[in-house]
């Protein structure tokens, strides 16, 4: 594995696997300008690496990222709202790329996940939690509404009525009723997490990288789309799909009874 330190953030390679750690174990990961410029980076480099197929998102120490850093604002009262800017344009250009992107992005979260890290987390496409993990909006505590589009994540997980409740509340939630509400994909013990989630990716990594990239593309797209326009969707990606190498050894090796190799 490879790895490159940029103080806050930690970027690793392992084969086709790219894994995002975030660094301010102290700070509990908080979202300050220096993380959100190095994660944006992260994020833009692994994407833009045909090579990676999967990117793994986590946090160093006890918590996935607790949120923004309020002494950023603390600071300079005043300007609030200019930093606010700043820091959510960065913010905003990592969860577009997340959302945009061909690889399949897993989030690893554990302890306190609140605010922008709750953001991440249901931005992500998947996310392994450790039994450990809670969530929390806390948005509206300190007088805001969410950012990173964690307004729109958690009202399609969840529906508009949990999903107001979720975030104008200051209570958490467990990891275990994240997994019922649908929030995560599975809860695991916590020293397992990371083995799971490299587990998970390197399942991923060995697929068809191309139709998981469509079927990404589909899932995101039938969250705001009709199913006239899906069907539309489906049939187009299916016909370029048919065309193209992957499914020529994916039918083969469905006939012989083998494992498929793909490219």
């Amino acid at each position: 594995m490879n790895a490159h330190h940029q103080d806050c953030v930690i970027v690793e390679r392992r084969d086709r696997i790219g894994h995002i750690r975030l660094n301010r174990p102290k700070n509990l990961n908080t979202l300050d300008e220096s993380l959100g410029r190095a994660l944006l980076a992260a994020i833009d480099a692994l994407t833009a690496d045909a090579g990676i197929r999967v990117v793994i998102l986590s946090g160093e120490g006890r918590s996935f990222m607790a949120g923004g850093d309020l002494s950023a604002f603390a600071a300079d009262l005043e300007h609030a709202s200019a930093t606010a800017g700043r820091l959510i344009d960065l913010f905003h250009g990592t969860m577009r790329r997340i959302a945009v992107c061909d690889q399949i992005v897993i989030a690893a979260v554990q302890g306190p996940v609140a605010g922008g890290g709750v953001s991440l987390a249901l931005g992500s496409d998947l996310c392994i939690a450790a039994a450990d993990a809670h969530f929390v909006s806390a948005y509206a505590q300190i007088g805001t509404n969410p950012d990173g589009g964690c307004s729109w994540s958690v009202t399609q997980l969840l529906g508009p009525k949990r999903a107001l409740a979720f975030l104008l509340s200051p209570e958490r939630i467990s990891a275990e009723t994240a997994l019922t509400l649908g929030m995560v994909n599975e809860v695991v013990p916590p020293d397992q997490l990371m083995d799971r989630a490299f587990t998970l990716a390197e399942q991923l990594s060995s697929g068809a990288r191309k139709a998981q990239a469509g079927i990404k593309r589909l899932v995101r797209a039938a969250m705001t789309g009709t199913l006239d326009a899906q069907f539309d969707l489906e049939k187009a990606g299916f016909m370029a799909h048919a065309a193209g190498a992957d499914f020529r050894e994916g039918i083969t090796a469905f006939l012989a009874r083998r494992p498929a190799l793909f490219e």
